[in-house]
């Protein structure tokens, strides 16, 4: 149960006191009502003895009576009656309520963090050692208030209000106060009268009640003096008379009202009567006054003065369960006038709250002093100690004896057996008789009943060891007599009594308690005096930590109280629902408390105690019983449960006109994820918006209220600024740019980024400015959002907003569009800009008045219908057009809320009955920061300003279309297409620019370029290059500057400037000019990324450029493959071949062969039916194709499907006068065509993509060559790694080659039935002598996973030379003739001269040497070639310069006829600065065979 003020010996020595009737005269009624108090009010605060008394008992044993209080009623007080106690116990317990605002109980309870609604008490579970003395502390402290005070009150207002019965006599009347004025003619004379009126009423038998506790009832005289208004001698002389007659213990001189009324008005005086005289309405001031008007609404009672609601008074009968009379006013006294001092208590039961709440309370005791609350605090001690204790223990003496000497047979009670009270029982009555409470009575002289009154004045003086002895034994005559009602209420007292006698020889019997319950309810049907015995039993099991066994107890008298009054024809709902409820919420406190707490009966019990104090009108406690429970179910998973108590708790809330709670409760159900059917989301739904209307009307807000639905996800709202893009139009295809339809990329946004700064650094002469911001069209969840976005004025801002309907039933949107608020500022000021006032749509959006001077700011686009399904996700795109230049935030989103039920239409009344209108914020978190220290410790969030752009002035607006752009092309083909600018804009547009990830995609041409014909349909049959008639002859050499197809350097260009007229693209202008493609070398889907970059003609801080984005997908399908060789010619030409001049020429220029190994790889998939080599060209500074050698008679190639033409051509060096100084960069293009057509390879398209070529991966220089041997020689040679890498670097040139060949082709294709042709370029590059390069590049091969490395490798060695490398430094050739004829009979010898030719290939010294003397050692070779001899010397030594070529005769001996070779010379070479000697390759070429014939 829940903690109290009182402990609870406290609370039960209170329930049961002494009893004191009061009986005034009218001259002393009128001294106390000069306070505004009657005479029992007046004790009342002061009826608490501070002092302890003192008595003995039979035994002669001091008794000591600690912190007693007595009662001081007026002689004819009536307890209420049935219907009177439902309304005043209603009304107590509906005063009553927590203070709001207060903090409030926090209990810990296992995961749980319970707000009890009062002052802060927290216990731990797993409870700690010393969780006893905490609830001691708090029981016991007067700083803790009770935790539900309107149970006290409740409790209290109960006990107080229970009728005095005839089985037992402690609310019997044990002494009455006689009191009389001094100002009376002859009070002794009034004291009489007074005295007889009393008697009568005790012992005439007219009245049966009151009820007297023993018929010699003390009478005390008072004499009340008026010291302001009376003559004190006189008083003092009537009290001497008094204590002559009545002795000085039975009478009393109070002396009060020591000041007037009027003086001392303004001194502040203590009023300790108004804790007692409005009890109820302490806890809350407020409450009080506001209960008369909500009790009609709340407590369904009426708001008389009587608090008898007419018909209540007339459909109820007012006899009391326990009452005994048969006319509920024949047992009273008569309100006489004179006695009407005396009834002033009647509807009301002791510390009920006064009647008019609606006047401020009377201000009471403005007469007394404190010495006057002294004499009254002293009057009330007087009387107890020296004439209510006294009386009381003279009666248990006087009852002790005569119950003992009735028989004569003991002087102790104590050994009373059965036998000493079997006499004055009521004559013989059957088993029925017996066994109905109500038809069996005592007399008043039976000795069951005295044993019972010794006990109760025993238990009243806190004699409790006696008075569980006498209730004991007069509970065992009663249940022997089968007196029910009698056994009952001895067993109750005597379990209490056992329970404050507290020794461990006697433990609380609880089962006296049990059984006296069940008798109660089962037996006599008296709840009343069952739910006494249920308050008292559960109160004491709390006290001893028996939680479980209490809840057990209030729990099943609720289920029992409600059985038997449904089944009584008495409608006692609403008291049983009260009484239910009460009990309820104590279990579940009882749950709450136990060791191990119980937290869902907690909750479980908090519901059901809710339902039953909302049925019982109890609206404010049953709210607060669903809020309490909530704290349990909440978040827990019990949706359900969680729906049903924040539906109740919406109601209750918008009946107690607390709209706002209401709001918050109905939206907890809408926001979560329920699992209610759709007809039910659909009554919740219409509910929340009937009471969200009803708080709108009620508070007259002018701003919006937050609506909880849809749900929006901020944070996935997306921001677009910019014009929606055209779609395309015929053969034009708009730029893609970026669109709100496209899925955000980090890495395709990081490409986007980098080209942008690439063209930036450009347009800025090569360095990015600090300054630089990547341009933002797009923002989301995933950007970079911490800088303010810039838009531009007149230019549309787009705000996609993500709302999800949680519900199953859909919603209906209306009137949609966007909050925001937008600061003016001038950015044209040089200064930084003047700020201007702030501007907000938010009454607009209230009223949905649309006005001009909004729109003229910034242009709202409203949605007029917008409606989402059950559990729909759907996106909702919002526009803004900014008409000023400043700073905009958008706040959120302002719509009208509807059920989206059919019918339901904005004009019908039942739609604007339930329509709505709101907003929701758009409140963005920003990513958390995780950078510094500070930050990792702690959690921070940047911000994320998405919503908030700034407005800067008119920009130039670029749009892209092409035209005749193709989807699909082969490896390498070449398309002319057209691209076509227009500035949209009002502002010109300057320095046009254009990037790409794939800059060999495509070219505008060079500035040199021909650009006839000038339009796309003109241009639609002509071919893509420039043609000129020419048969097949030798090669047509061009020299040609990189510079002018914009290569400055050895990298590709990535960034193509476009030229535009006077460098100016003017508003509402347009340029048309071509674009060449070429497909990819590689086959597949290949993703284009264009970044069209410009700039305004003004240069603003804000905004310095523009881009506009455009990704194509081009297809590549197969066309041919190329592979090539370059080979060493293996002949020098001899002097009978040409002139003297032009063999010095060729021999100083050198030449080598070409091999072109084409092959079609097409798959015929494009239609393609063959394929025809027209041209080969080839472009280098060094070398160049010279003429094509095939035999082949045909030269113009054709292949078909999967066949594969080999062409071989003679290149030659670049002639000396090609190479002079200005033109030491140039490129030589030689074209060698097959056809009749020659191609201009040297101009736009062709050279231009061969200088955008994908540059193949650049040869090691100064790495690990490919042989092994080199890596097997090193050695740890001295430090010569310049001298070295200089050799190395002359050595590689003798076998670099850096020519470029180009083969341009035609094919031919058939579409739709018509043949077309296209055209395409492949390129090769060859870089090395003897090693094969291929126009396709291969394929990488999977990467190995390599082991991470910390440290950096040691950067290896300048390797040496290989011997591959060095053995083509001299290149040789042997003239002979091809057949010699010998007459061997004649001569034996014959001798052929044999000239061998030596050229040094590299550009560097070379020392060389020949050797003769190799001779044959392979038997084939014996075999084959026979055997010969050379003449003259056997070894030569020689040094050729640079590039030198010498001639050396030789002579050659044959002894017989035969084919010999004569390939056996070998020739050593080495560089002059170094030692190491190789021998030549050409021991591996071709053997040199010559005929030797016999004549």
């Amino acid at each position: 149960m829940a903690q109290c003020v009182q402990s609870v010996q406290e609370f039960i020595q209170d329930s049961f006191v002494p009893m004191v009737a009061v009986l005034c005269s009218e001259d002393a009624e009128r001294v106390t009502r000069k306070n505004n108090l009657t005479f029992p009010e007046l004790l009342r605060p002061f009826c608490r003895l501070t002092s302890e008394g003192h008595l003995r008992d039979p035994n002669n044993q001091v008794v000591v009576v600690k912190g007693l209080r007595i009662s001081v009623t007026g002689i004819n007080t009536r307890p209420p009656q049935t219907p009177e106690l439902q309304r005043l116990l209603s009304q107590a317990v509906s005063v009553c309520q927590p203070p709001e605002g207060s903090p409030g109980n926090v209990i810990t309870a296992g995961d749980y963090d319970l707000n009890i609604s009062d002052r802060t008490v927290k216990a731990s579970v797993p409870w700690y050692s010393d969780w006893k003395e905490t609830l001691t502390q708090l029981s016991s402290s007067k700083y803790f208030t009770a935790t539900t005070p309107w149970f006290e009150t409740y409790r209290e207002n109960f006990l107080q209000s229970m009728p005095a019965s005839e089985h037992e006599f402690l609310n019997h009347y044990l002494a009455c106060m006689l009191v009389v004025s001094s100002h009376e003619a002859a009070p002794t004379e009034q004291f009489l009268k007074l005295s007889q009126e009393q008697h009568r009423i005790q012992h005439s038998g007219e009245y049966t009640h009151p009820k007297w506790f023993i018929p010699n009832t003390l009478k005390y005289y008072v004499l009340l003096h008026d010291i302001s208004d009376g003559d004190e001698q006189r008083a003092d002389s009537a009290y001497e008379d008094m204590k002559q007659r009545y002795g000085t213990q039975g009478c009393y001189l109070l002396k009060i009202n020591s000041r007037s009324g009027s003086t001392g008005a303004d001194e502040q005086m203590p009023d300790p009567w108004s804790q007692y005289l409005h009890k109820t309405s302490m806890h809350n001031p407020e409450l009080y006054e506001e209960s008369a008007v909500n009790n009609a609404v709340e407590n369904n009672i009426g708001a008389e003065e009587d608090g008898l609601d007419p018909s209540v008074r007339d459909g109820i009968s007012e006899t009391h369960p326990l009452q005994l009379d048969q006319s509920p006013d024949a047992g009273y006294p008569s309100n006489s006038a004179s006695q009407s001092v005396n009834s002033v208590d009647v509807t009301k039961p002791q510390k009920q709250a006064s009647v008019t709440p609606h006047t401020p309370p009377t201000p009471r005791g403005t007469c007394l002093t404190l010495n006057d609350h002294d004499h009254i605090r002293q009057f009330i001690q007087e009387f107890t100690f020296r004439g209510l204790l006294p009386h009381i223990e003279k009666n248990i003496r006087q009852l002790n004896d005569q119950l003992v000497s009735r028989k004569g047979l003991s002087r102790s009670l104590f050994t009373a057996t059965k036998k000493l009270f079997g006499g004055g029982k009521v004559p013989e009555k059957s088993i029925a008789e017996l066994k109905n409470t109500a038809g069996l009575l005592y007399p008043s002289e039976a000795p069951e009943l005295q044993i019972r009154k010794m006990a109760d004045l025993c238990f009243l003086v806190q004699h409790y060891e006696l008075a569980y002895n006498c209730y004991h034994t007069a509970k065992k005559d009663f249940l022997s007599d089968q007196a029910m009602l009698y056994a009952a209420g001895a067993l109750e007292m005597a379990a209490v009594a056992a329970f404050l006698h507290n020794t461990a020889a006697r433990p609380y019997p609880a089962h006296y308690m049990d059984t006296a319950i069940q008798t109660y309810r089962d037996g006599c049907k008296n709840m009343l005096l069952a739910e006494r015995c249920c308050l008292l039993s559960a109160e004491i099991l709390k006290s001893q930590a028996k939680y479980s066994d209490a809840a057990t107890l209030l729990i099943k008298m609720t289920s029992e109280v409600n059985h038997i009054f449904m089944g009584e024809k008495i409608s006692l709902n609403e008291d049983s629902d009260l009484r239910s409820a009460i009990l309820l919420e104590q279990a579940a406190h009882c749950f709450i408390n136990m060791r191990s707490p119980m937290v869902r009966k907690f909750a479980f019990h908090m519901i059901l105690a809710g339902h039953r104090f909302s049925k019982a009108g109890q609206k404010r406690h049953a709210l607060r019983c669903y809020c309490q429970a909530l704290q349990v179910y909440k978040g827990k998973g019990w949706s359900l449960a969680e729906d049903h108590i924040n539906f109740t708790i919406g109601r209750q809330s918008f009946t107690l006109r607390q709209p706002e709670n209401a709001v918050a409760a109905f939206r907890h159900i809408l926001i979560n994820d329920s699992k209610q059917s759709a007809v039910q989301q659909a009554a919740f739904l219409r509910e929340y918006l009937y009471v969200f209307k009803s708080m709108s009307q009620l508070t007259g807000e002018s701003s919006l209220p937050q609506l909880p639905l849809p749900c929006l996800h901020s944070s996935q709202t997306r921001v677009f600024f910019g014009h929606e893009r055209r779609l395309a139009e015929g053969e034009k295809q708009a730029a893609t740019h970026v669109t709100l339809d496209q899925e955000f990329d980090r890495d395709l946004s990081q490409l986007w980024r980098e080209l942008e700064e690439q063209v930036v650094a450009v347009a800025n002469r090569g360095t990015v400015p600090i300054t630089f911001q990547p341009s933002q069209c797009f923002l989301n969840s995933q950007t970079d959002n911490l800088r303010y976005p810039l838009a531009v004025v007149e230019e549309p801002i787009i705000v996609e907003v993500v709302f999800r309907n949680p519900l199953k039933v859909p919603l209906a949107l209306s009137a949609l569009s966007l909050l925001w608020k937008f600061t003016l500022k001038d950015f044209s000021d040089p200064q930084g800009g003047k700020t201007g006032e702030t501007i907000t749509n938010e009454k607009e959006a209230v009223s949905l008045k649309e006005t001009t001077a909004l729109n003229d700011i910034i242009d709202t686009q409203v949605i007029p219908e917008f409606t989402i399904s059950p559990e729909e996700t759907k996106v909702a795109r919002l526009k803004l057009l900014p008409r000023k230049t400043g700073e905009l935030h958008v706040l959120g989103v302002v719509y009208n809320l509807d059920t989206g039920e059919v019918g339901n239409s904005e004009g019908s009344p039942a739609g604007d009955l339930m329509c709505v209108r709101g907003q929701q914020n758009l409140e963005i978190q920003g990513p958390r920061l995780n950078v510094t220290k500070e930050e990792k410790t702690s959690v921070r969030y940047g911000s994320d300003r998405r919503l908030d752009p700034i407005i800067t002035p008119p920009m130039p607006l670029l749009e892209v279309f092409f035209i005749n752009f193709p989807t699909g092309l082969l490896c390498g083909e070449i398309r002319k297409a057209w691209v076509e600018f227009v500035n949209v804009s009002a502002v010109p547009l300057t320095g046009l620019r254009v990037a790409s990830t794939h800059p060999e995609f495509f070219t505008f041409g060079s500035a040199t370029s021909d650009l006839t014909p000038v339009t796309p349909t003109a241009a639609e049959h002509c071919s893509a290059y420039k043609t000129v008639s020419m048969p097949p002859s030798a090669a047509t050499v061009t020299l040609v500057s990189p510079a002018v197809f914009g290569v400055t350097s050895g990298d590709r260009p990535v960034v193509a400037e476009i030229p535009l007229s006077q460098g100016v693209l003017g508003p509402g202008e347009a340029l048309q000019i071509p674009l060449w493609l070429r497909g990819p070398d590689r086959e597949g889907v290949h993703e284009i990324n264009f970044l069209f970059y410009y700039e305004s003609i003004e240069k603003t801080a804000k905004l310095s450029h523009r881009v506009l984005r455009h990704t194509a997908f081009i297809c590549a399908s197969r066309s041919l493959s190329v592979r090539a060789t370059a080979s060493r010619s293996n002949t020098l030409h001899g002097r009978e071949r040409e002139t003297e001049e032009g063999r010095g020429r060729e021999e100083k220029n050198g030449s080598m062969l070409v091999f072109v190994d084409v092959e079609n790889i097409n798959t015929s998939e494009a239609g393609v039916r063959e394929f025809h080599i027209v041209q080969v060209s080839s472009s280098s500074r060094q070398w160049r194709l010279h003429k094509c050698i095939n035999p082949v008679g045909d030269k113009d190639s054709k292949l078909a499907s999967r066949e594969r033409g080999k062409l071989c051509f003679k290149a030659t060096r670049c002639r000396t006068e090609e190479a002079t100084s200005d033109a030491a960069e140039k490129y030589t293009f030689a074209d060698l065509n097959l056809g009749n057509e020659q191609i201009v390879s040297s101009t736009t398209p062709c050279a231009d993509f061969f200088f955008r070529r994908s540059l193949p991966a650049e040869p090691r220089r100064g790495g690990v060559s490919a042989g092994g041997a080199s890596q097997m020689q090193r050695h740890n040679l001295p430090p010569q790694s310049g001298i070295d890498e200089s050799v190395t670097n002359i050595i590689r040139k003798c076998s670099e080659v850096e020519l470029d060949i180009i083969v341009l082709w035609k094919a031919y294709v058939v579409e739709d039935n018509k043949q077309l042709i296209l055209e395409g370029q492949l390129h090769v590059a060859l870089q090395t002598i003897g090693k094969e390069a291929c126009s396709l590049s291969q394929k990488e091969e999977t990467q190995e996973m390599v082991l991470l490395k910390f440290k950096p490798d040691i950067p290896p060695p300048v390797s040496k030379p290989s011997l591959e490398q060095l053995s083509h430094l001299i290149k040789t050739c042997l003239h002979y003739p091809e057949s010699y004829d010998h007459p061997f009979p004649q001569k034996s010898l014959c001798m052929v001269p044999v000239t061998l030719t030596l050229s040094n290939c590299s550009l560097a010294q070379v020392d060389v040497i020949i050797d003769l003397r190799h001779k044959t050692t392979s038997p084939e070779s014996l075999e084959v070639h026979g055997s010969f001899s050379w003449l003259g010397q056997t070894q030569y030594k020689l040094q050729l310069q640079a590039q030198e070529v010498y001639t050396l005769s030789l002579k050659a001996c044959f002894f017989q006829a035969g084919v010999y070779n004569l390939g056996t010379p070998r020739v050593f070479a080495k560089l002059a600065q170094t030692s190491a000697m190789c021998e030549t390759s050409q021991q591996s070429a071709m053997p040199a065979l010559i005929i030797i014939n016999s004549v």
